[in-house]
């Protein structure tokens, strides 16, 4: 657990092998419910099918609201 903001980038460069959103969204859900408090979205993840809204999906699934 940490009181540092998580960065989205952190997140993207050490699980490079992440294959679409979805494994993106699996994984941010992870990171919270490990005790991280605050995500930052300071670069957009470039899949091919991350959607318009991929900022509201990523927070719902760090918030638990999935």
């Amino acid at each position: 657990m940490s009181n540092d903001v998580l960065k989205l980038s952190n997140i993207l460069i050490s699980n490079h092998d992440l294959k679409n959103f979805q494994e993106l969204l699996e994984l941010v859900q992870v990171f919270a419910q490990r005790g991280e408090r605050f995500l930052q979205f300071d670069v957009k993840p470039e899949f091919p099918d991350t959607p318009e809204n991929w900022e509201d999906r990523l927070e719902a699934a760090f918030s638990g609201r999935v």
